[in-house]
């Protein structure tokens, strides 16, 4: 055995290898894209990178069926992509043992919303244990296939964002060399029709009856007793933020299974304590366990239930204690999240803000061209939901689709954008869609996609062309433009909103980071050209500043795009 400095999603990954993991199938999605990155370092572990976290389940129980031990991992959100296939797994049960990772982000630093992902869990009837640094993700994912096959189903991983982005060491271990099971042909375990499922739930109320029984008495559930005035019902990163501030002033219990959640284990924990509270991020999950079986606790009373917890929030709440802060006395400016320099989307952007178009916008990078500048997309909802709310709204009002558009990134139209396009075809709705195709899945950190041409190693794959599928499910027309060509982008909008008929434009242009890209030398502002006029700071660059009164460029981040000097009427700009 040795000790590693590793990250939490590393360790996950660590923990797949050494439990003898033999498929791992994923989404890419932030905070829990490196799972399934680390894990295809491992030469032992099929790993790849399916189209949506539905597809991902599927593929993870269908290996776990044929009996092999099997993940999917994905973040809070993906997990309601998941959500059809799990809700059944539970029912089916497992052969193989299979884990499912979810990573929720508390202070949505990178999503949506703050979903809590333990009433997926309840509701599934699926045990969740939730790791508080990296040491326990990998001993906790391990231990995640042993009680998915000593339980015969399903076991959920959840991390938070801390957990998954922080590093700890951790304790490394050799491989475990696990043997396919056996696959017996049963189809009342897996046929999961009324006759054979009404039977199967009777299993999945006795199952969560027996996981009960061992979550009282198991090591993952752990009680300190230090001060027993004061009594900490906490799990995952909220115990460390605990007994950082809190220390030896308070007892504490560590569930390491947060559903299902014990009896007997907590009410006995209270007896010993004056005054209890449950410090959990996010619902209240716990405190409402602890509030069903008669304990009087403080939780969401005085913690609240939006964004990260921290040391001295704790500390504030729990022992009144203000911690000191140092403050610089300046004044810094913001500076908000914005579309790297060169980056193809902002071109598009630019071309829709001049059409003055409503655009239904998707998950993804370009999502920044919400922002101002560019200030192009109205609304954002979910994977997908840009093709289909389209349809929706230009069906409510059809004067809508004169000036109404959708952009999706390409990974995500192949997530679940194709189906919202085949409804669009399919009903003749007279909607233009626009598919930026910068040809990775950009957001997460450039994995690749099944549009890409390569797997999840890197390696030659088919690559889905868009342009022939979107024949295939019945768009006629089919334009394809270089968003650095403002003018060629713009005409190509202007026509299509002017059809009566499906049509799609895919802007298609590499993202600017991609490392085969070879860029265009930094360009260049001839200051007595210069007028001062400010067009190219319309366009939101982070390359380009005013100083003076006149335009600069900075050479380092310049990838000489060439899209600012489309915009200069008086040639300051250039090589």
């Amino acid at each position: 055995m040795s000790e590693k400095l590793l990250l939490g999603n590393e360790a996950v990954a660590r923990g797949l290898y050494e439990a003898g993991c033999h498929v791992v199938s994923s989404y890419p999605g932030t905070p829990s894209t490196e799972i399934t990155e680390f894990a295809a370092t491992y030469d032992e572990i099929y790993s790849e990178w399916a189209p949506n976290e539905k597809v991902a389940c599927e593929v993870a129980m269908g290996a776990s069926i044929a009996g092999a031990r099997a993940f999917c991992g994905m973040k809070h959100v993906g997990l309601n992509v998941a959500a059809d296939p799990l809700f059944t797994a539970s029912y089916t049960g497992v052969n193989g043992g299979m884990v499912l990772a979810v990573a929720d982000d508390p202070g949505m630093h990178s999503s949506q919303n703050e979903q809590d992902s333990r009433h997926y869990a309840e509701a599934a009837k699926l045990m969740m244990l939730e790791p508080s640094d990296s040491d326990e993700c990998l001993k906790y994912t391990k231990l995640a296939f042993e009680l998915s096959e000593k339980f015969g189903a399903p076991v959920i991983l959840r991390l938070t964002t801390r957990v998954a982005h922080s590093r700890s060491l951790t304790e490394l271990s050799e491989r475990a060399e696990m043997k396919l099971k056996e696959y017996t042909k049963n189809p009342p375990k897996y046929v999961m029709m009324p006759a054979y499922s009404i039977p199967k739930h009777i299993e999945v109320e006795n199952r969560i009856i027996s996981q009960t029984k061992f979550c009282e008495t198991d090591s993952i559930n752990t009680v300190e007793y230090y001060d027993k005035k004061i009594g900490v019902i906490t799990a995952g990163n909220c115990y460390n933020y605990a007994k950082e501030a809190l220390g030896e002033k308070a007892s504490y219990l560590k569930l390491g299974c947060v559903y299902p959640l014990p009896e007997k284990l907590i009410a006995d924990f209270a007896a010993e304590c004056d005054t209890l509270y449950v410090i959990e991020e996010l619902d209240p999950f716990i405190e409402n366990h602890c509030k069903k079986i008669g304990l009087n606790v403080h939780g969401k009373n005085v913690f609240t239930l939006q964004g990260e917890y921290s040391q001295s929030l704790i500390a504030k709440v729990i022992l009144g204690e203000e911690k000191e802060f140092n403050k610089a006395d300046i004044s810094i400016p913001g500076r908000p999240p914005v579309l790297c320099a060169g980056c193809p989307h902002r071109g598009l952007f630019y071309a829709l803000k001049q059409e003055k178009a409503t655009v239904c916008g998707d998950i993804g990078c370009y999502t920044l061209g919400a922002l101002k500048p560019l200030e192009s997309i109205d609304t954002v909802i979910c994977m997908g939901a840009s093709i289909s709310s389209l349809h929706g709204r230009n069906k409510a009002n059809p004067e809508n689709a004169k000036n109404s558009v959708a952009v999706i990134g390409d990974s995500t139209f192949i997530h679940s954008g194709i189906t919202g396009l085949i409804d669009i075809a399919y009903n003749n709705s007279a909607s233009t869609v626009i598919i930026l195709d910068n040809s990775i899945t950009g957001m997460t950190g450039h994995q690749e996609n099944p549009t890409t041409g390569k797997n999840i190693k890197g390696d030659p794959a088919t690559a889905v062309d868009i342009v022939a599928l979107a024949h295939a499910i019945g768009i006629k027309r089919v334009t394809v433009v270089d968003p650095y060509n403002l003018k060629e982008t713009r005409d190509a909008i202007h026509t299509e909103l002017q059809t009566d008929e499906p049509s799609l434009i895919i802007s298609r242009r590499p993202c600017a980071l991609l490392k085969y890209v070879k860029h265009n030398p930094p360009l260049k502002v001839n200051e007595e050209k210069c007028r001062g006029c400010k067009m190219c700071m319309k366009i939101g660059c982070p390359a380009i500043s005013f100083k003076d009164g006149k335009s600069v460029i900075d050479f380092t981040q310049c990838v000489g795009c060439g899209v600012c000097t489309q915009l200069c009427a008086f040639g300051a700009i250039g090589d």
